[in-house]
């Protein structure tokens, strides 16, 4: 069911992208745009742009649901497992001792015992 939806998504994006570029823009763009010719319906221009337009809002509408759809189908697949689940590794153990704590001294750079390096000055000096 999920791959169906997922084809049918896949096919509405196609066809959203295909009719969002025949439209006429302001600047002509790829649109099919009509020469002269008088006749009405969907011939003229702006028959074909009020077809296009309602198309292209019944295929974005479309597209939003199949989107909603595979969320929820996703999310009902997900519910309680894990990533690490479905790859096969092993969750890291938790312990229930804390990791040990350096003391502060030990976080300290070396300071230089002869008087001719540089070291670093000590607080209390």
């Amino acid at each position: 069911m999920e791959n169906v939806i997922l084809i049918v998504h896949l096919i509405l994006a196609l066809s959203l992208i295909g009719v969002v570029l025949l439209q006429r823009s302001e600047g002509g763009g790829l649109g099919l745009g009509g020469g002269g010719g008088g006749g009405g319906g969907l011939v003229s221009s702006r028959g074909a742009a009020t077809a296009l337009g309602k198309l292209t809002w019944g295929l974005a509408i479309a597209f939003i649901c199949t989107s909603i759809t595979l969320t929820i189908i996703a999310a009902q697949n997900a519910a309680g497992s894990s990533v690490l689940d479905r790859i096969g590794a092993d969750a890291p153990a938790s312990s229930s001792a804390a990791p040990e704590i350096p003391a502060g001294e030990s976080l300290l750079p070396p300071i230089s015992s002869d008087d001719g390096g540089l070291g670093l000055p000590r607080a209390d000096e």
